[in-house]
């Protein structure tokens, strides 16, 4: 069995709604396929536990995934992830991931802060997708282990998977 662990990280002075923020970070989890299908999402009662929103603030984010069509409700057991929004290359464990990694290691080294990190990175997706040249559509553990942890952002969602017999 395979249970996963989300903790979303609200940013309250962001501006952005609470229930968005939870959309976003879903989706992101989707993208970089910590979350897959199967996954159960974290009941609203226990993201409100953790985050401190409204359970009706979780409930409008996961209804927003639903309709989507990436999470789907399943009554008495849960929220569960319907599709992902992977590519095999977008992955945390792809080459290009450890390449952005030494280039963020690079930057760090080289004086810069996070906000000049992220003004380069933004500037430099918009130069690449403006210009029309975008990307082509591209084991178990006895007992129960740890065997990934992602933070998405440093306003992002938290996930641990971790598998048992």
């Amino acid at each position: 069995m395979v249970v996963v662990i989300v903790e979303y990280r609200i940013d309250r002075r962001s501006g952005v709604p609470a229930f968005q923020q939870i959309v976003q970070q879903t989706k992101q989890a989707l993208r970089l396929g910590v979350l897959v299908p199967g996954d159960r999402l974290p009941t609203a009662k226990e993201v409100a536990e953790v985050s401190a929103v409204n359970p009706n603030t979780t409930l409008k984010a996961y209804r927003e995934l639903e309709r989507e069509g990436l999470v789907e409700p399943r009554p008495g057991q849960g929220t569960f992830v319907r599709r992902t929004l992977a590519r095999p290359s977008a992955g945390t464990d792809s080459p290009l991931y450890g390449e952005l990694v030494a280039w963020m290691s690079k930057a760090a080294g080289a004086g810069l802060e996070q906000e000049d990190v992220a003004a380069l990175v933004t500037s430099a997706m918009e130069k690449q997708y403006a210009a029309g040249n975008t990307p082509a559509a591209g084991a178990s553990t006895p007992g129960s282990t740890t065997t990934g942890s992602m933070t998405t952002g440093s306003t992002g969602a938290t996930t641990t998977r971790s598998t048992s017999e």
